[in-house]
């Protein structure tokens, strides 16, 4: 990144919507602009996890504001993520789809531990360095992060479904505050965070840090009374408990330091929040400036991982997890990469994804196109579709993880299960270069592929064609055979594979 270069992080949290801009200065970066917007989206799904209307329009509202700020910005400056609310949302492709065109940018929807891992890196670039054992605790509006890290790395990542919002509309819905329903409240979070305590118990961290939302809100209140500044306390919260509980309701709440947009989720914010302290026997913790947007701009400015792409680390985690025969998954991608070279040169992408990222989300495809196999070898590209489409990967977007998914499960098999998503040109073409890397790799040894030439055609035609040397066919029957075979599964698609020499 050059000095004077534009960087923007947009954040589409559950409570608020947020844009932070800046300029690098000499590596660093130097924020000249901040706006954040109180959507609560997280409270607009409904009863079958849809986004209502509602919350939806209130959506692209901001982020249409948030994109008329960010005209003239280049794609490579921008990073915007959605988190819990749209994990869950049923119908959260209908609501991008809007969302990415008034924003003027792409939309990840990320995983809960890479939002963990992205809090943390956005939490520890903002701390003095130190070697300090750190635990980063961000409770957001329908998920709380949990990260042990040290210095710059994130060591334990998990994030669990337990938020302000979601607790204020189950256990504060009539906006009534009593001690009985902030123990049914207390409990409730305690069970879903119980499985953290082995894991984060206190003797694996030396400070606990606190980010976000909730953290801010409290702290504000705690300071407007009286109590020291940046941090929290176990005291501290006991106190506002009891200032909570004598006021009632919300709408009776008033204490210096409380905004009124924060009223609505306070109740399930401290309930969350004292669950926390209790089950891993925090005393205080220090409220810490950095949070899942300046981690964002951490990865722009390539600061959080210079060891290389995070995403390669994730692929070799699930290659070790499911135990994947790493020499056959590096032959089969070495061969749809050759495979694929000359149609991508050829053909003009409409997908606007430049040609490496296309060429590695394919390597990687062909890296776990056996995933499945660890559950059961009958079906196994279903099995490892469905394990890609709901694996928690550090570095990959829901979107990037649920093309690989895709890639998996029509690598071999009827096309039909993918008719829908053969209208993607780049897609297809990535699917095509596998399955005839997997044919040919079929043996379990490298394929002779002196000779074999694959062209495309016609491009508004669709039209594929492979061309075999003479005598190949004779050489090696059985992928003779599997090619023909893979000539009729295409016929019943859009596109067309031709093979001569056969």
């Amino acid at each position: 990144m050059q000095t004077g270069q534009r960087l923007a992080a947009v954040d589409l949290g559950s409570n608020s919507f947020r844009l932070e801009i800046g300029r690098v200065e000499h590596g660093d970066f130097h924020r000249i602009e901040y706006l954040k917007e109180t959507v609560r989206q997280g409270g607009g799904l409904d009863e079958e996890r849809n986004l209502t209307p509602q919350a939806m329009q209130a959506g692209w509202d901001c982020l249409a504001r948030f994109g008329e700020r960010l005209a003239g910005f280049k794609p490579h400056e921008v990073r915007a993520v959605a988190t819990q609310t749209l994990r869950e949302a049923r119908n959260r492709d209908v609501f991008l789809q809007r969302a990415n065109t008034v924003l003027g940018f792409p939309i990840d929807v990320i995983s809960g531990r890479e939002e963990a891992r992205l809090i943390y890196q956005g939490v520890a670039h903002m701390l003095p360095p130190s070697d300090e054992r750190r635990l980063v605790i961000d409770i957001g509006g329908r998920s709380t992060e949990l990260i042990l890290g040290q210095g710059l790395v994130p060591r334990v990542m998990e994030s669990f479904r337990v938020g302000s919002i979601a607790w204020s509309k189950r256990y504060f819905a009539d906006g009534q505050f009593t001690k009985k329903s902030f123990e049914i409240a207390e409990i409730a979070a305690t069970a879903v965070l119980d499985e953290a305590f082995d894991a984060y118990r206190p003797d694996n961290w030396d400070t606990a840090y606190g980010s976000a939302g909730t953290v801010g809100a409290i702290g504000d209140v705690l300071v407007a009374a009286g109590w020291p500044a940046g941090n929290i306390t176990q005291e501290g919260l006991d106190w506002l408990l009891e200032k909570l509980i004598a006021a009632q309701s919300a709408d009776k709440l008033r204490l210096p330091g409380m905004r009124e947009d924060r009223k609505a989720i306070i109740g399930g914010g401290v309930s969350v929040m004292r669950s926390v302290f209790h089950l891993l026997g925090i005393e205080r913790m220090e409220m810490a400036a950095g949070g899942l947007r300046h981690g964002l701009l951490c990865d722009l400015l390539g600061t959080s991982e210079k060891a290389g792409d995070l995403r390669v680390k994730s692929v070799e985690r699930l290659a070790t997890k499911f135990q994947i025969d790493r020499v056959h998954g590096e032959r089969v991608g070495k061969v749809a990469l050759h495979l694929f070279a000359p149609l991508l040169a050829a053909h003009s992408d409409a997908s606007g994804l430049p040609p490496d990222r296309l060429q590695r989300k394919l390597l990687w495809a062909a890296q776990l196109h056996e995933i499945g196999s660890h559950i059961s070898h009958s079906d196994y590209h279903k099995h490892g579709a469905y394990i890609l489409d709901n694996a928690d990967t550090v570095g990959f977007s829901l979107s990037e993880m649920h093309r690989l998914s895709l890639l998996v499960l029509g690598h071999r098999g009827k096309l039909r299960k993918l008719e829908t998503e053969l209208a993607d040109d780049s897609l297809t073409l990535q699917l095509m270069s596998l399955r005839l890397a997997v044919l040919l790799c079929h043996a379990r040894r490298d394929p002779d592929l002196d000779g074999l030439q694959i062209t495309q055609v016609d491009a508004p035609a669709r039209h594929i064609r492979l061309r075999c040397r003479a005598g190949w066919a004779t050489s090696y029957p059985q992928s003779a055979h599997l090619l023909r075979e893979e000539v009729q599964a295409w016929q019943k698609t859009a596109w067309t594979l031709e093979v001569t020499g056969l």
